[in-house]
């Protein structure tokens, strides 16, 4: 019978999977609730998912600090890594980049996990791009104060010339539909 520390078991993959959509770091208590698990259970998953991303072939690390864990990228990739974010901050936003904007500005705050939810995929390329280019910035979601949520920056606000968030277009329209639907 395989244990939670040997890298085949399932709670390993599930760790992993939830550390790559998360995106930012993740409390041990954390993980082991939405994994409905005990938390030495996940600490055992951490040693073998630890284990099995220090393969030599492996692009991604565990990275841990006290009791909140990260996947990030090895430091070997960095240059290629580096490369990649250079090229696309000096390019105009992709379509993924300007839809992550887009719920940013009419949902915000908004949690990254809600806009991968509504997107469908990941966002946290988008999302740390967005950060970078000082268009978007954390602050707290209302409903749960414990998440990191995001909202548009001044500095895009000044860009596109206009005085609050609520005057960007159909800005009240997409707030009725947003309270309608989750009322």
């Amino acid at each position: 019978m395989s244990t939670p520390s040997d890298q085949s078991h399932p709670l390993v993959a599930a760790l992993e999977a939830l550390l790559f959509v998360h995106g930012d770091p993740l409390e041990v208590k954390k993980i082991a609730s939405v994994l409905k698990t005990t938390e030495q259970e996940v600490e055992a998953a951490i040693s073998g998912l630890i284990e099995y991303l220090q393969q030599a072939e492996r692009g991604l690390m565990l990275v841990r600090q006290e009791s909140r864990v990260q996947l990030a990228t090895k430091p070997a990739f960095s240059s290629l890594v580096e490369y990649l974010v250079k090229d696309e901050f000096e390019e105009k936003l992709t379509p993924a980049a300007l839809e992550t904007l887009s719920l940013i500005a009419y949902l915000g705050p908004i949690s990254r996990a809600r806009v991968d939810y509504l997107r469908g995929v990941n966002s946290s390329y988008s999302v740390r791009n967005l950060l970078m280019r000082g268009l978007v910035e954390k602050s707290t979601d209302p409903q749960t104060p414990h998440v990191v949520a995001y909202r548009v920056s001044f500095d895009l606000l000044k860009h596109l010339g206009v005085s609050s968030i609520e005057d960007l277009p159909d800005y009240q329209k997409y707030k009725a539909i947003t309270a309608d639907a989750e009322a």
